[in-house]
């Protein structure tokens, strides 16, 4: 072997600063191409090898353009990068590729069963020697299991809004919802955090607020194979992405992200996929994977009428139905129903109501509303109506006292005056509804669906 095509093990780099080096190592982190502050892209990718794997090696990769620069098909396959310069930054070692000088292969990782690079750059020059390193560190990374530590990944239920952290998540599906608006629906079993309610009441007829963030409904057919407890969240692609750059992961499989952006939107969850966010190793056998799986698998083995009482929200005392002893379901478990028409009780938060004053809820005398509610799976809307809507307020009190129980409803805090202050961020309380799902009088996308409340009154003082 000539001396210049020697490989460096990682954990020499530091020795070799400013100069010209070659490496074979395991993709350990990728993120998507990005265009510097000139007229190059740029892509980092984060290395690790049998020396060197607590700590990860960055290499940053210039190109003209974004075809020119590596495109990793999973963490975990192999790079082999030649005549890449060693560099110190910040106070960390790591490497640079330049686009006249440097080159690239681009290997299958451990399940990969032959030497044939799946890219490579223009200027690359295969040899024989390189099978035998690749055969290497194939059969070191069948052993290797990335050392994290599961409070570096919280669950849905542990996230922040306006932060950035690391997820680990099952991804459901992947889809192009609008034009160049691409979405991954990812999942972990827990439920996402309750959300308080900006937008205002009046606001309501004529700018509802959306069932969900993408643009129209999930397919049926789909829709009926997501999970039925849980939270998916809705991950969407920043700005700055280009499109046809974009890493969708394989459907059914749990993946690592770091350093993914989430928010509440619309007071939905959703995750942005920035220019900062990577797509890390995560193997099947991965220890925090296999336990968010096991975890995961338990919560939804608990068929409804045995679920623990840990997978509902405690109701408050706003609420009482006629159905104690009836379990309750999600809203996704209602929405999927296999029958059109069926009863459930669920445990839900009234986000609006239209209309949203009291004095317009019985044009006629006879109560004609609508509420939303959600819960951590679904947002729906359901209709209160004629004798449903004597038994949810007791009959027809005085605008005051009706007002009263529908800002409770809402979790709307009154004035001294007794009106409610519905400009103000609300936190609805969770109450139990009792449901009925019936046949609308025109198709529509739910299957030919629309729901509404019965035996449910709002009982008790504030």
């Amino acid at each position: 072997m000539k001396d210049d095509y020697r490989f460096l093990r990682l954990r020499d780099a530091p020795r070799c600063l400013n100069q010209k080096v070659n490496f074979i190592a395991i993709i350990l982190e990728f993120g998507l191409p990005k265009k510097t502050k000139g007229t190059d892209y740029c892509v980092t990718l984060r290395l690790i090898d049998e020396t060197r794997h607590q700590i990860a090696m960055a290499v940053n990769i210039f190109a003209e353009n974004a075809e020119g620069l590596p495109h990793v098909a999973a963490a975990g396959d192999i790079i082999q990068l030649c005549h890449v310069v060693v560099r110190a930054y910040a106070g960390e070692v790591n490497a640079v590729f330049y686009k006249q000088t440097s080159s690239f292969a681009l290997y299958k990782g451990k399940d990969g069963n032959d030497f044939v690079p799946y890219q490579v750059s223009s200027n690359f020059h295969p040899r024989d020697e390189d099978k035998m390193f690749i055969d290497k560190l194939r059969k070191w990374l069948v052993n290797f299991q990335p050392q994290e530590d599961s409070s570096d990944f919280p669950m849905l239920r542990q996230i922040k809004d306006g932060t950035s952290c690391n997820l680990a998540c099952k991804i459901l599906h992947c889809c192009e919802a609008a034009k160049d608006e691409w979405f991954i629906f990812a999942w972990d079993g827990t439920d996402t955090p309750p959300n308080s309610i900006c937008s205002k009441l009046e606001d309501e007829a004529n700018n509802p607020l959306s069932l969900q963030l993408e643009p129209l409904p999930l397919p049926r057919e789909l829709l009926c194979t997501l999970p039925t407890v849980g939270s998916i969240l809705r991950i969407i692609f920043d700005e700055g992405i280009e499109k046809n750059h974009l890493y969708l992961p394989n459907a059914g499989t749990w993946v690592k992200f770091a350093n993914i952006r989430v928010e509440v939107h619309a007071g939905l969850w959703r995750g942005v996929f920035t220019l900062s966010t990577k797509f890390r190793y995560t193997p099947n056998e991965d220890r925090l994977i296999v336990e968010r799986q096991r975890l995961s698998d338990e919560r939804m083995s608990l068929i409804p009428g045995r679920r623990m009482p840990c997978s509902f929200p405690m109701p408050s005392c706003v609420t009482e139905v006629n159905h104690d002893h009836v379990p309750p379901v999600t809203l996704m478990r209602v929405l999927t129903h296999s029958q059109v028409t069926a009863k459930f009780k669920c445990v839900v938060r009234v986000v609006a109501v239209v209309p949203c004053q009291a004095e317009n809820l019985s044009p006629d005398g006879i109560y004609n509303m609508q509420l939303t509610l959600e819960d951590s799976t679904a947002r729906i809307r359901a209709f209160v109506v004629a004798e449903d809507g004597e038994t949810l307020f007791g009959g027809y009190p005085g605008i005051d006292d009706l007002t009263t129980k529908l800002n409770r409803l809402l979790g709307i805090s009154e004035c001294d005056d007794g009106t409610g202050v519905k400009d103000t961020p609300r936190n609805p309380p969770w109450v139990c509804v009792c449901l009925k799902s019936y046949y609308a009088s025109k198709a529509d996308v739910w299957g030919s669906r629309n729901f509404r409340i019965f035996d449910t009154r709002i009982v008790g003082d504030p």
